[in-house]
Order: C-alpha cells, then structure tokens, then sequence
C-alpha cells in the first residue's frame, strides 16, 4: 500500500496516531480533526474543541519546542499580542515527537496585512531580555545548513547558490546596523500572524525566535510584500505604521539578497517532503541567478 506524504515529515497515518496520542493526555477529542497547514511542521484543527494542534517537524528538536512554550508563556505574563497557548502542560511528548496545542482563532479568507505586523514587531523589538536563553539569529549558517541537504537542484546551480552564500558573507561584515539589537521574530510574514476579530492581529509561530538585529524581521516583511505581489502601496503602510523603511538602510541590498537566499535554499532542502514544490524553487533559483528583485514568486 502507497501511504500519502503528509506534513513534517511524517507520513499520514502516523501523523493522526502522534495526534491522536498526544490528544488524548491533554484531555481533547481529536475525532474531527482536519489539516490546516503542513509546509513545515503540521498544524491541524480540533473543531470541537476549537483548539490547533501544532506537530513539529519529524527530528526537530525538542528542547526548541520546549523552549518556544517557555517564550510564549513568558510573552503572555508580559501581556503581548501572541496567539495563545490551550492550557495544559506541554509540549507533549509522544515517541520524541514534540506536540503543542494553541487558542484557536478563526480567520477570514484574507491574510493579516503588513501594516497589521507593524505594531506587534515594534512592541516585540523593544521588549526586554527575556529569562530565556534564545539563539542569535545567523541567517549565513542556516543557509550553509540547508546548502548540504538540497539534493533537487543540479549541482551547478548548487555551486551558485554556495557562492552567493560567501559573497554575502563577505559583504554582511561591513553592513552597519541602524537599531538597536534585541528580540527578533525571525520571520515575521502575513501567514505568521492572526486576525483577532476586533482588526487587530497576533504573532504567532514562534519558532524562529532569536535574538538578533529588528532589520532582519523588517526586510523579511519587504520581501514578502514585493515577491508575493501585496504592492508598494500595501508595504508603505507597514512602513508608515512601524515609522522606518529598510529600504533606506546602507545595507538594504545585502540584507534582501541573504534573506531571499536563506528562504529558497530552506524551501529547496524540504522538496523531499514537497516534491510539487520543485517547479517553483527552480524559478526562484532562476530569478536569483537573473538578479531579477521584481520577480513574483508563489506562495508555497
């Protein structure tokens, strides 16, 4: 029998037994659960309970699942706008998988908009240490990390990748910083935040918290708004909202290219578990290659 590929890496009946069991210690049907999303880790809804079950990615580490609830936790004392943690204790543990359960919030059909991140990242990146210890945001090392893992591309287009990897290495060094250093969300995007039903919007997925430089969390934001085709209207907002654009920073073009680079060589190495994904990481490669910054890229 053909079993489907499912998300994390799991297949999916092993997928609803991680579910099921882990459903099962926090107190909660899982009868109707159905998937939301599955990119990375796999995100399912419990529709009585009104409850997300997020399963992290087969072998990701658990001491960052535990780690991302201490964050959260924290992050609710401190009253900010975060999705919130389902009370029980957790993470759950079910044959070293790790599974967290989150406050469900319905969602309209469109996505929370850039100016809507502009107040929550503000806030975020102002906030004291936390009694947590986080990673320093490297995008370079997660780069070179998936870098090794990417089996989909020949290998000429590898080695572009690789040397575009050092020549922005090199280049990173002599980037000077404007803002202060502090908390990061690491990829703030539109599908990273939820509509609260009263215009607002909370984080959520918090797993690449870090500490780190706020430009990286603001040149994410531009490169979503101009590759996913929002407009500049639509990223002028956030601007204005959050009251500086990346745009003007002397190191704006580094920033973008490594950011750019980091998100198609991590979508490259997961083609395994996404094989319908390849036509599109090509493309992107392609427009890399082209040094094409116009080029609309689909949403994966």
């Amino acid at each position: 029998m053909t079993i489907t590929p499912a998300p994390g890496g799991f297949d999916e009946f092993e997928m609803y037994q991680v579910l099921e069991r882990a459903c099962a210690k926090a107190g909660l049907d899982s009868g109707d659960a159905r998937l939301l999303r599955g990119h990375t880790n796999a995100v399912l809804l419990l529709e009585k309970e009104q409850v997300v079950a997020k399963i992290a990615r087969k072998g990701t580490d658990v001491d960052s699942v535990e780690r991302t609830v201490s964050f959260v936790r924290w992050l609710i004392e401190a009253d900010f706008p975060t999705v919130p943690l389902h009370p029980c204790d957790q993470p759950l543990l079910i044959d070293g998988h790790a599974v967290t359960f989150w406050t469900y919030l319905p969602q309209p059909e469109s996505p929370v908009a850039a100016w809507q991140l502009a107040g929550p990242l503000k806030a975020l990146h102002t906030l004291p240490r936390p009694p947590i210890v986080l990673a320093e945001h490297n995008n370079i090392r997660a780069i070179r990390r998936s870098l090794t893992a990417i089996t989909c591309l020949p290998i000429a287009r590898v080695r572009y990748l690789e040397d575009e990897a050092d020549r922005l290495e090199e280049a990173l060094a002599g980037v000077p910083f404007a803002l202060a250093p502090g908390l990061i969300q690491g990829d703030p995007q539109h599908r990273n935040a939820l509509h609260t039903g009263d215009g607002a919007a909370v984080l959520c997925d918090w797993d690449t918290i870090a500490q780190g430089q706020p430009e990286w969390d603001l040149v994410t934001v531009e490169v979503h708004c101009r590759r996913f085709g929002y407009g500049q209207a639509h990223y002028q907002a956030f601007v204005d909202a959050y009251g500086w654009d990346i745009r003007e920073s002397a190191g704006y073009s580094v920033l973008r290219d490594i950011r750019e680079l980091r998100m198609v060589t991590t979508n490259a190495r997961k083609v395994r578990h996404a094989p319908e994904s390849l036509g599109e990481i090509q493309r992107r490669v392609d427009g890399l290659w082209r040094r094409d910054a116009q080029l609309q890229w689909n949403i994966l």
